[in-house]
């Protein structure tokens, strides 16, 4: 099992920055790539952005594409998302997930609690 903790989430104001993390423990060897969701009131999950565990080969969606960063680190367990230049329709739960490679790609057997980040106007 792997367990997968975030943090970093809070309010902030149209324009700035936040930096969430994700803390990743147990069997951390099963780890093969890894996401950022994130989930609006009334709206459905939406995957963000992905990273590959081994090579950090990455993808992000359009709507916030050059704006949001994810990488992580092998050596601490870490994954990342830097989000730079929030608007308020980014507000919404984000979770971090991982997947294991005999999970087939797009699915994720493990997530977190979830992280809430609100974007004031």
């Amino acid at each position: 099992q792997v367990q997968l903790v975030e943090s970093g989430g809070g309010l902030v104001q149209a324009g700035g920055s936040l930096r969430l993390s994700c803390a990743a423990s147990g069997r951390t060897v099963n780890i093969y790539h890894l996401a950022w969701f994130r989930q609006a009131p009334g709206k459905e999950r939406e995957r963000v952005a992905t990273i590959s565990w081994k090579y950090a080969i990455t993808t992000y969606v359009d709507s916030v594409k050059g704006r949001f960063t994810i990488s992580r680190d092998t050596t601490r367990n870490m994954m990342y998302l830097q989000m730079n230049t929030l608007k308020p329709e980014d507000t919404a739960v984000y979770y971090c997930a991982a997947r294991s490679d005999s999970m087939p790609p797009g699915k994720y057997d493990y997530w977190g609690q979830g992280t809430q980040v609100t974007v004031s106007s």
